[in-house]
Order: structure tokens, then sequence, then C-alpha cells
């Protein structure tokens, strides 16, 4: 079940990283350009880029491109077919990453010429997704599986106007989240005084990616929120605390083992470790058990990994200049947690069962601005006021409070995989009452907070001036929603047990 070859991983990512500098387009997302927008000039998905208003000559000041999340689709993939597939999904994030870089300097050409971006754009990255799309199902048709129907379908993607754009899609600002026992309601009762509609020109931000005035939301006016299940009789209501620091060791990469294995930068943006001291793109199960770890408990070397948190205050940072850094629209002062609290939590209908070593768990969706909210558990506050929690808005906190992180991890397993094809399927959300999908079983329930001593930012005309924004792909124009986090299990077994027992037997352990 687990990867251990090294070699391997050096040889795809040699590959990958010719693959990516020969393909310009790809990837899914929303990449911002300006786009000319005229009454008599048809938008690339068809429709007037006026929307029925009389406009002549007239600059959009930002478009985006829509592409399918291919990776999301990808729920049956061959286990010898996953490094390979994982690999040319991690190229269209890349190319997605460079078209975004070609059109934020070609904004003239398109306010020039109102066919600039469908010829030169969007015709180009139709073709060369499709190309990385037939190399997907050959693969998996080679490994004997079957590529999903309709996938050449997500070739095609959709250039789109500013207006309207700044709304988050698909019903986002609604306040529902995945959070299994942390479930909150609505969120965006506060957020209409902040930015108002007069958002930032362009998309805001240091770099012109975000965030905008209207990603920010003062938590005094979040009503509360926070809805909890009530424990069954066979609850299982112990805790585990596990302590490991708040990366004082300055770990960082933009790499991400569980996506994008053998890939350097994978992330295309920068994560904070705590725990295991040896995760990259090249790690391996080996590798992770062998290593060392921040943890104060010796018997936990798993690794907690989450995109860091950047106040842009115009900082040039150690990664200003790098990829997954500046050159990818993540800018400003890296901030660090004060502190970083890991907790493992029982059932409100059973016990729990052992989680398998190397088990793996995303939390959230680093693309959530572009997918919707299907899988996105982002929750933001501020101390004093965690009974009140934001997903599509930044916190703005009064003065003697601190911004909160938190994540409520899936705590349902089915028991057999440590990991599935798109890095979902394996892992499950208990629903209201806390019980878990059919054939599922409980797991101790990861849960973590990371607080943040950062000033407020100021919001003045629709502005906001050095705001701070979690570190997400370039087009997902750093929006809160994206938030996300990521474990990998490297507990040994009798630590594991300590954990499971502990949390069966009620006791707060330590």
């Amino acid at each position: 079940m687990g990867r251990t070859s090294r070699k391997r991983r050096s040889s795809l990512a040699t590959r990958m990283t010719i693959a990516s500098a020969a393909l310009l387009l790809g990837g899914g997302g929303l990449v911002a350009v300006n786009v000319y927008a005229s009454a008599h000039e048809d938008s690339a998905d068809g429709q007037n880029a006026g929307s029925g208003t009389q406009q002549t000559q007239q600059t959009q000041q930002v478009a985006t491109i829509d592409c399918p999340d291919v990776g999301a689709q990808l729920s049956d993939v061959p286990g010898g077919a996953r490094d390979e597939v994982d690999g040319e999904l991690a190229t269209l994030d890349t190319q997605i990453t460079q078209a975004y870089k070609r059109l934020s300097t070609t904004r003239d050409a398109a306010a020039r010429d109102p066919r600039f971006v469908q010829n030169s754009i969007m015709e180009p990255l139709k073709k060369n997704r499709g190309a990385i799309l037939e190399r997907i199902r050959l693969e998996m048709e080679r490994r004997g599986g079957q590529a999903p129907d309709g996938m050449n379908d997500m070739a095609e993607c959709t250039a789109q106007p500013q207006e309207g754009e700044q709304q988050p899609p698909d019903g986002q600002g609604d306040g529902s989240d995945q959070g299994g026992d942390d479930q909150t309601g609505g969120d965006d009762q506060a957020g209409g005084d902040q930015g108002g509609d007069d958002q930032q020109q362009g998309n805001g931000g240091q770099d012109g990616n975000g965030p905008v005035a209207a990603d920010f939301a003062d938590i005094t006016k979040v009503q509360p929120n926070v809805q909890k299940p009530q424990n069954g009789d066979n609850a299982s209501t112990g805790t585990f605390t596990t302590r490991c620091g708040v990366n004082d060791n300055k770990k960082f990469n933009t790499d991400n083992l569980i996506v994008a294995p053998g890939v350097t930068n994978g992330a295309h943006h920068l994560h904070d470790y705590v725990g295991n001291q040896d995760n990259d793109a090249f790690s391996s199960n080996d590798d992770l058990a062998n290593a060392d770890t921040s943890c104060q408990n010796q018997g936990d070397k798993s690794t907690y990994y989450w995109p860091v948190l950047r106040v842009q205050d115009g900082t040039e940072e150690f990664d200003a200049d790098k990829d997954g850094g500046g050159k990818e629209g993540n800018v400003g002062k890296v901030l660090q947690a004060q502190k970083a609290s890991i907790k493992f939590a029982g059932s409100p209908q059973s016990d729990v069962v052992a989680m398998p070593k190397f088990l793996r768990i995303i939390t959230g969706d680093a693309k959530a601005f572009t997918n919707g909210t299907a899988n996105a558990n982002a929750h933001w506050s501020c101390t004093g006021f965690e009974d009140r929690q934001l997903t599509d808005k930044y916190p703005l906190c009064p003065d003697g409070s601190k911004v909160v992180r938190s994540f409520a991890f899936q705590s349902c397993w089915d028991g057999q995989n440590i990991d599935s094809a798109n890095h979902r399927t394996h892992v499950a959300f208990a629903d209201q009452a806390g019980n878990c999908p059919q054939n599922f079983k409980a797991i101790p329930q990861l849960k973590m907070r990371l607080v943040y001593d950062v000033q407020t930012p100021t919001i003045e005309n629709g502005q906001v001036k050095n705001p701070f924004a979690v570190d997400g792909f370039p087009e997902q124009l750093h929006k809160p929603i994206t938030d996300h986090d990521d474990f990998i299990n490297v507990f040994d077994d009798a630590t594991m047990q300590k954990v499971v027992d502990c949390i069966n037997k009620g006791d707060r352990c330590t």
C-alpha cells in the first residue's frame, strides 16, 4: 500500500518538469486577466460580455478562465497507474500557473483585441489539456482501468468577465461546511459593510491576485453559528493531545506528498510542517517512519502540514523570487502561528478504531473557489468569538483578539485503504448526528487549531490595506474558502493504541 521508491519518483519528477516546460496551458481553475468587452462581441462561452447592457469599447478589469478539476473526478484509478496519473495532474496545475502569468502580462493585447483571449488562450488551452487527458486515459487503460465518461469534455474551459466574479460560485457564502461535529450555520451577515459593492479594482492584493475587501468580515457582527451533535449512549468521549510545536524549525516547502508525489513544487504554495521532519515530494513511507519528529511524544512521527498565512505588507520574504512564493503570487511576510493545538477526539455514536499507519487525509479544498463547496472545510474566527465561524471570509478581529484557523478532519474510514485516487473517497465525514456512512468505521478525529497574532487589516473606500491571506494556487485569488490541511498518520502501533484507548475510555490524555 505504501510507496517506497525514491528512484522512480525522481525519474517522474524529471519527466514532469520537462513536460510542464513543453506545455504552456492547462490545469483547473480561475485565471485573472483583463478582457476587452463590447456590446457587439460575444464572450468565449457564447454569451454577450455585456450581459444585455450596451457597452462600447469598454474594458472589463478582470476576466477569468474556469477549467474543470480533473483530479476530483478520478475516483477509480488502477494502483499501477497512480504515480503516472498524479504526475499528469500536477502538469495541469503547472500549466494553469504558467497561463496565469501569461495572461497577466498580455492585458494590453486583450484590451485591444476582443478575440485575443479566445484565439491565443482558450483554443491552445483546450488543445493542450486534451493532450494531457488523452495520456491519462491511455495510462489508466494500459493498467486495466477505464477513464470516466465525459473526461474529454474536461478539456473545455470558459472565459468569464469580472462582473459577478468576486462572489463565490456554487452557493459559497451559505456558511455550510463539512466539519463533522463542528458544523456551522450562516456566516455572511457580517460581510456586507466591509467591502460593499466598492471592491478593490481588479483582484486586489499586493501581487494583484487577492484578497479584496469583500473577503473580510467583522467577527463581532457574526451571530453564533456552531452546532454540535448530541452524544449517544455509545459515544467515545475521550481525547488525546499531541504537542508538536509551531514549526520553530522553519521547515517549509511547496511540495505535496499526498497529491503530487515525485513532483517538486506540486502544491504551488508554501506549507508549514510540524511533526515529521522528512516530508517532501520524494519521501517514502519508510522515510517517514525513520524520520525525526518535532512532537514531544516520539511515538508520533505523523506529518501535519498546512498552507502558510502571510500578511501582505510589502515584505520581501525568503521565497519572493521562488516557485510557490513570489513567482506565483504568494507574497508578503510569512506568519508563524503562536499556537498549534493538535487533538484527536472520539465519535458521538460509537467507539473508534485505530487509524492504519500511513493513512492520508486532506481536509478542505485548495481549489474551492473554482470547484465550489463540495469539499470545502474552512473555519476562520477570532479568540473570544469561536462560537461563530466563517467559511468564505477572513475575520476582522477586535483589539486584544487573535485570528484563529481551525480544522476538523474526516472521522470515518472505509476500513481498507490508506489513500484513494482522488484522495477523498477512502475517508468521509460523519453525518449531523455523528454517524459514519455504511461500511465505514469511526476513527479518532483530528482537530487542529492555529492562533495568529496579526494586526487587523484596515478597509477604506472599498480597499483593504495590509491584508492577511492564506497561500494558495495563484488562480484561486487567495480566497479564505480555499484553506485546507493535510495529515499522514505515522504513529507507531503502541502509541496509536493508546490514542484509541484514551478516547474510548473517556480519558483526557496528552
